[in-house]
């Protein structure tokens, strides 16, 4: 197995909103026996209110403070030995802070999903703030793809089965 992945056993899967990161990140975690996190879902929890609502009345600024506190939180459990997935946000491997922190701490793998898919699948996903206006979706897509490259591990998602997903990650040579 990788030395990081002994060191700080965590996972971090990231990619474009609606990528399939927290189904897939579900099913990783489940045959690695490890547990799994949505950076997203613990975020709703710790704010007590919804990503959207966060973007709404405190802005996306305020919003990505919140998400590095928790990520910090996160992977320093890992850190203490507490194997974990973590679906990150599509925004948290953007932010050269949180891309630091989480190729320095476990593996990061990209799940590459193609335009016309992530559109697809978030076309009625009214909870994504930033997916509201598909100009700024579209250029957010191939803004954000520059620092995804940056993960150890690239994911392309060619179908709408995670199972394809799954085999990849897991059988990569990186988790040996």
């Amino acid at each position: 197995m990788n030395l990081r992945l002994k060191r700080t056993p965590g996972i971090y899967v990231l990619g474009f909103m609606a990528s399939g990161k927290s189904t897939i990140g579900r099913l990783v975690a489940h045959r690695l026996g490890w547990s799994f996190f949505d950076l997203d879902h613990e975020i709703e929890h710790a704010e007590r209110t919804t990503i959207a609502e966060i973007f709404d009345t405190r802005g996306e600024a305020a919003f990505r403070r919140i998400e590095a506190q928790i990520l910090e939180q996160h992977v320093r459990w890992i850190e203490r030995g507490r194997p974990a997935v973590l679906a990150l946000g599509d925004g948290a491997f953007a932010e050269p802070r949180n891309r630091e922190m989480v190729l320095a701490h476990g593996v990061a793998v990209w799940l590459d999903c193609p335009l016309a898919v992530v559109e697809r699948r978030a076309i009625e996903a009214y909870h994504r703030p930033l997916a509201r206006d598909p100009g700024k979706f579209a250029a957010l897509y191939e803004a954000r793809r520059q620092a995804y490259a940056l993960a150890d591990v690239h994911i392309a998602i060619e179908s709408d089965d995670p199972a394809r997903a799954v085999e990849a990650i897991v059988g990569h040579a990186i988790l040996r």
